[in-house]
Parts: C-alpha cells; structure tokens; sequence
C-alpha cells in the first residue's frame, strides 16, 4: 500500500500482495516449523520451494518459486529440498518438475491432490511416504497477527519423495509422528545464526506508511538484511 518504488519495497509489496492471495486460498497450508523441521533432516534440505519470503522458515538458506529466487545464492547444482506444493502457482510447478524429476533429494508435503481430495501424486516422479491428520498446520494470518495455534482444518497431510529416493523406515517413522502430532501450539527453535531470534522478534509486523513494524512498532528489518529478496 506504500508508495515506495524502491527494489526493497517493491519486492515487500509484491511478497504482501501474494502472501494475502495465498491465505484465501482454501487449499493452501503454512505448515508448522515442526514438521518441516523433519522432513529438512530427511535429505538435509537446504533449500525451500513455495510460499513468500513473509511466512517462509528462516532455517533455509536459500528459497524460491520456481525458477525465481527469493533469497540466498545461486547454485550451479539442485539442492535439496524441501516443497510446500500449494505454495506455487501453475507456471511455478511446471517450471519446477524438470529438476525434481531427475532428482532424488527432495521432500514434499502437501494436501491430498486430485478430485474430492483424493490421493494421487503431484507428478509421476513422486511417492508417498506418509500421511497423517495431526496438527500440523498454522491458522491463516499467523504472519501478521502473531498467532502460535497449530489446527489440522480438517484436512489430511501427505508427504511425498522421489520414486527413486530411498529413507529408512525410522526415518518414514519420524514423518509420520510428525503428521500426526495433536501440539496445540507452534514450537520453534532457535539455532545458533540468530535468525529465528530475529524473526520471531518481528512475527507480528504491520504495514504502515513508510515503514514495516513490528509488534513494538519497532522498525524490524535485520531478518530481511540477513536474506535479501
């Protein structure tokens, strides 16, 4: 709403616009930090796939949409991975299914896909490895308004690899804990960058004229620093 036509505010303006359209969306799913903690320790992700810079996990050193680049370096060679599917649009999935295809280190959690929430694979490379009714999804709006509660909205939650990855079956056991955890509230936890000390200190940010502010109604703008987009 600012009419800042800088690159920074440009970028945060169109991250808003799209993090807003993505909350109406009634298929789309911020997943709980918990749980995509435990799928990045599946392949030791390093990289996220979906959503915008606004709600994205600050324990990933690079993300993006497709092809776009939201922050982070690029890499000559594909990353593993992990891909919140309802996070992209049509041209975002398609430009991304090349790589994944001729990959195996990925992770993808999604709602069920296909008619009346049916299972089936996002795309013919893909397996599913669990899936699951817990808690694992934060309320729409938690980015703006701070909330913490984690609600199923009545909606199952699948996890899929690559038809030729491997994990163990501790492995698919742990995603399946993780799937079905019935925590009321968000966890998170913080690593030793300070980043998640940082982004939780302005979860709750407001957009106001001339600034992006947090809870206080401080400036906070060292997470975005950190992670340009």
């Amino acid at each position: 709403m600012n009419s800042d036509t800088s690159a920074l505010g440009t970028n945060l303006q169109n991250e808003l616009t799209r993090q807003l359209r993505l909350d109406k969306d009634k298929k789309h799913r911020s997943f709980a930090w918990k749980l995509l903690r435990t799928v990045k320790e599946v392949y030791q992700a390093t990289k996220y796939q979906g959503k915008t810079a606004l709600t994205v996990p600050p324990f990933f050193k690079n993300v993006g949409r497709g092809n776009e680049r939201i922050w982070g370096e690029e890499m000559s060679t594909p990353q593993p991975t992990v891909i919140n599917w309802s996070g992209l649009d049509d041209k975002e999935k398609l430009d991304l299914i090349p790589t994944l295809a001729a990959t195996d280190n990925w992770i993808l959690p999604t709602q069920p896909i296909g008619a009346s929430n049916k299972t089936q694979p996002p795309f013919r490379e893909a397996q599913l490895v669990a899936k699951a009714d817990g808690k694992c999804s934060r309320h729409k709006g938690w980015w703006r308004e701070g909330k913490d509660e984690l609600a199923t909205h009545s909606m199952t939650t699948e996890v899929w690899i690559s038809t030729r990855g491997k994990i163990p079956e501790t492995t698919r056991t742990a995603i399946q804990e993780a799937l079905e955890a019935d925590n009321t509230k968000e966890t998170p936890s913080f690593d030793s960058e300070n980043l998640e000390d940082i982004h939780r200190a302005g979860v709750t940010r407001h957009c106001m004229r001339g600034g992006w502010y947090d809870s206080q109604g401080l400036v906070t703008m060292g997470f975005l620093e950190e992670n340009p987009f």
